[in-house]
């Protein structure tokens, strides 16, 4: 809210209308507290039907109005008449909670300038409430304006999915920034190729600065909804009448429920990377040196050889298949891997990728490893890293199997420069739109042009207004007849769209890098002639490493 003075009599009824005095249950609920806390510039509520935002929406600019220092009027925009005559007496039901000198509501005309011939369409009915002491006012407009020139305060936005030129009116709104006041959108869904939705995900992505607070039904009931309901209709509350009370809202609703209710955007299944995106992006043949797709298999017994052998096989592998490959990396450009790991049924995916001058990021290995024993991973991963020049940082699988290799890879080079992520709706809600963002506009590009990697990238669903990789078989129907005639019982799911969606993840932390030179010394047993150990990047290991890492050196060891 807008600065008042510290003596102002406002102040104590603001702390009023966001906690609970004397057992009375405080006016705003939690969802709405934090809507009104949040100062963004630009912010955006994709909410349920009949939650009460806009009710709470009405306080902070009835505050704005009438604040000591740093006033504003606010211009609310609605899609109809009957919400912006409910909207302005809100306000004025607010401006007497805060015994704020105020006019009654007044009918007037805005003129958005518009050029047409219909004065019906330039000329808009407005609901005004204006405050004396301040001289601000607050209007609400009872349709969309064309523009907003020669208007100075905060915008309001309400139901902007419904808008039919909402990429117009926020084009107009934004302007408003410029003098330090503020753009809110309230709204619910209207499908997932509305530019309210659209308008989420830029945010979500980076691509947009603003802030996004997702407040479904249930949200606003766990924060006490029904019990307001039942306080405004002074019937006592139970939890039986709560549940039956939520049944039957979901119930009018139907097939509708998800959108309305659950603000999730409609027609969100299908896959959430497009074939033609894909195709734009995936251009460098998977045998190009410019980014080598590596893939190594075990059989069982593999892992069951005596360990001295299996190390020795495993080094053996290091340096006659991924060494060469380690070697073309580029000594003066930051590097920084994505780690899905798996253990037997599906495959570990480590993509390494590389970011230039300009901030674009290309990948430059695609490890793939399948049926490889924890320690022979293990090994790999820190033959991986320990050549990364100027090693931007990690961000590793931490679930299930994967939680043991990523913290050794968070102990070995620390947990500043290796995250161990954990994966959650949140997560994948926050980051799988920073993947698509970079493929859209081209800051990650030339990945490897190969069918099972393309695979994983359309496995990619939106479920649920999220977008993540379902649980099923992510191979092709081709790969998995292959598959099946020669007895193989291999499988993908999403692995790659995982470890590039970490790998982006990775290069957009908060981190520094791990920058030396080497002095000579000790190699490991994978380096050969040690012409790259003058490249790498890394910390240094202890004498003793060896005994602990069977003679890997490097950035540390396990």
């Amino acid at each position: 809210m807008a600065q008042l003075a510290p003596d102002s009599p406002l102040n104590a009824l603001a702390v009023a209308a966001g906690e609970a005095i004397d057992g009375v249950p405080a006016v705003l609920l939690g969802y709405q507290q934090e809507w009104i806390a949040d100062r963004a510039p630009l912010k955006v509520a994709s909410k349920s039907r009949r939650v009460g935002l806009t009710w709470a929406e009405a306080a902070d600019d009835v505050l704005d109005a009438i604040a000591d220092v740093d006033s504003c009027n606010t211009f609310y925009i609605s899609a109809a008449q009957d919400m912006a005559r409910e909207y302005i007496e809100a306000v004025a039901l607010w401006a007497r909670a805060f015994d704020a000198v105020a006019g009654e509501i007044e009918d007037g005309v805005f003129d958005d300038g518009s050029d047409v011939s219909d004065p019906a369409k330039r000329f808009i009915k407005t609901f005004e409430v204006n405050f004396p002491k301040s001289g601000r006012r607050i209007v609400a407009l009872s349709s969309r304006p064309t523009n907003l020139r020669g208007k100075q305060g905060n915008i309001v936005l309400d139901e902007a999915a419904f808008a039919p030129d909402l990429a117009g009116l926020l084009k107009a709104a934004l302007a408003m920034l410029l003098w330090g006041n503020r753009v809110k959108i309230i709204s619910s869904h209207n499908g997932v190729e509305n530019p309210f939705n659209l308008l989420i995900e830029e945010i979500k992505a980076g691509k947009r600065p603003g802030s996004v607070h997702h407040i479904p039904f249930a949200r606003a009931v766990a924060d006490g909804l029904f019990r307001r309901v039942c306080l405004r209709r002074g019937k006592p509350w139970t939890q039986e009448a709560e549940d039956q009370w939520v049944k039957d809202a979901y119930g009018f609703y139907g097939s509708d429920s998800e959108e309305e209710l659950d603000a999730i955007p409609a027609k969100s299944g299908g896959k959430y990377l497009s074939l033609a995106l894909l195709a734009e992006r995936m251009t460098v043949p998977a045998d190009d040196p410019r980014c080598t797709i590596v893939r190594g298999e075990w059989p069982d017994a593999f892992a069951y050889m005596a360990e001295g052998a299996r190390d020795a096989a495993i080094d053996g592998w290091i340096r006659e298949v991924l060494q060469p490959v380690l070697a073309r990396l580029n000594p003066l450009r930051k590097h920084a891997f994505g780690l899905d790991f798996a253990r037997t049924a599906d495959l570990t995916v480590m993509p390494v990728g590389e970011q230039d001058e300009e901030l674009v990021v290309r990948p430059r290995l695609q490890l793939e490893l399948r049926n490889c024993p924890f320690s022979s991973q293990d090994r790999i991963f820190a033959a991986v890293v320990d050549a990364l020049p100027r090693f931007r940082g990690g961000a590793a699988d931490a679930g299930g199997n994967g939680a043991s290799s990523a913290e050794r890879l968070a102990q070995r080079y620390g947990t500043e420069m290796v995250e161990q992520v954990k994966f959650t709706q949140a997560w994948y809600a926050m980051h799988m739109p920073k993947l698509k963002a970079g493929l859209q506009d081209g800051t990650l590009t030339d990945l490897p042009r190969d069918e099972a990697t393309q695979d994983d990238l359309r496995a990619i669903e939106v479920i649920k207004g999220v977008p993540m990789v379902p649980q099923v078989n992510t191979m092709s129907a081709a790969a998995r007849a292959a598959a099946a005639e020669g007895g193989q019982k291999k499988r993908r799911h999403g692995d790659a769209a995982i470890g590039y969606a970490l790998m982006v993840y990775a290069f957009q932390r908060e981190a520094g890098e791990i920058d030396w030179r080497s002095a000579g010394g000790k190699g490991s047993r994978h380096e050969g002639s040690g012409d790259v150990a003058g490249q790498r990047m890394a910390m240094r290991a202890d004498a003793d490493d060896d005994l602990v890492g069977g003679g890997l050196g490097g950035k540390g060891a396990y």
